[in-house]
């Protein structure tokens, strides 16, 4: 098991250069995507289509990041060919690339969502309100994922736990957004493309928010050496806090 905040040190200078240089990618990866996140939002609340084409432009930088960081993981394994917490923090790492890849291609979504809704001038839109939980929602999810990323350069069991609690308010606002959205389209058939636009944007949010919760399941893994996928919050803590 590792020490919170600490990896192992090996006689090879080298090696530790390598895992904590490629520890640091994925850190520098996490820190392009919560932009991306971000402009993604400003783009979908201020129906800019410029911003939106350069986030869609964008996410080919978080793809090529995904793909030089498994490379370089797939170098260490086979040429350093890690064992107990070294090989956790590999596979962690892969794992973690690939939900921030997603991430990046649910931002990606937002923003072509946000371009259709504001290239179709004869939308009816939903109302600030609605567009305002979205908002809402997308702060929420951002933060999920900074903390996230947090918890994963700390090696914090406890902040990774915190975050995992998050992901309940995110499926409840989604939730709401959902039925609010419904409404408005049974209410006024003309907002329906708009209003379809609004909720897919809020549903990548919420995957959002499951994409975040996958990294600190990884953060235990990579600390407790405990595989806490698929197991519901409560029995999440109980085996991670199990010694």
């Amino acid at each position: 098991m590792m020490e919170k905040g600490q990896f192992t040190k090996h006689i090879s200078q080298q090696f530790n250069e390598e895992l904590e240089n490629v520890r640091q990618r994925v850190l520098t990866m996490g820190g392009l995507v919560e932009e991306q996140i971000e402009h993604s939002m400003d783009a979908l609340s201020n129906l800019d289509p410029e911003l939106s084409k350069e986030i869609i432009e964008r996410d080919e930088k978080v793809n090529a990041y995904e793909v030089s960081i498994d490379e370089e993981c797939t170098r260490i394994l086979a040429k350093r060919q890690p064992a107990a917490g070294d090989l956790r923090l590999v596979v962690a790492i892969i794992k973690t690339i690939t939900d921030l890849e997603r991430i990046g291609d649910e931002a990606e979504k937002i923003a072509r969502m946000a371009n259709h809704i504001a290239l179709s001038m004869d939308n009816v839109m939903p109302s600030k309100k609605q567009f305002g939980a979205v908002v809402h929602l997308g702060a929420h999810v951002k933060t999920m994922l900074h903390e996230a990323l947090d918890a994963f350069a700390r090696l914090d069991v406890e902040a990774a736990l915190a975050v995992a609690q998050k992901e309940k308010t995110a499926d409840k606002e989604y939730n709401a957004i959902t039925r609010q959205l419904i409404t408005y389209m049974m209410e006024d058939p003309r907002s329906i493309s708009a209003a379809l636009d609004v909720m897919w944007s809020a549903r990548a949010l919420e995957r959002i928010g499951d994409h975040a919760r996958n990294i600190c399941e990884y953060v235990i893994y990579l600390v407790e050496g405990k595989d806490v996928r698929h197991v519901s919050l409560e029995e999440m803590q109980q085996l991670a806090q199990k010694k």
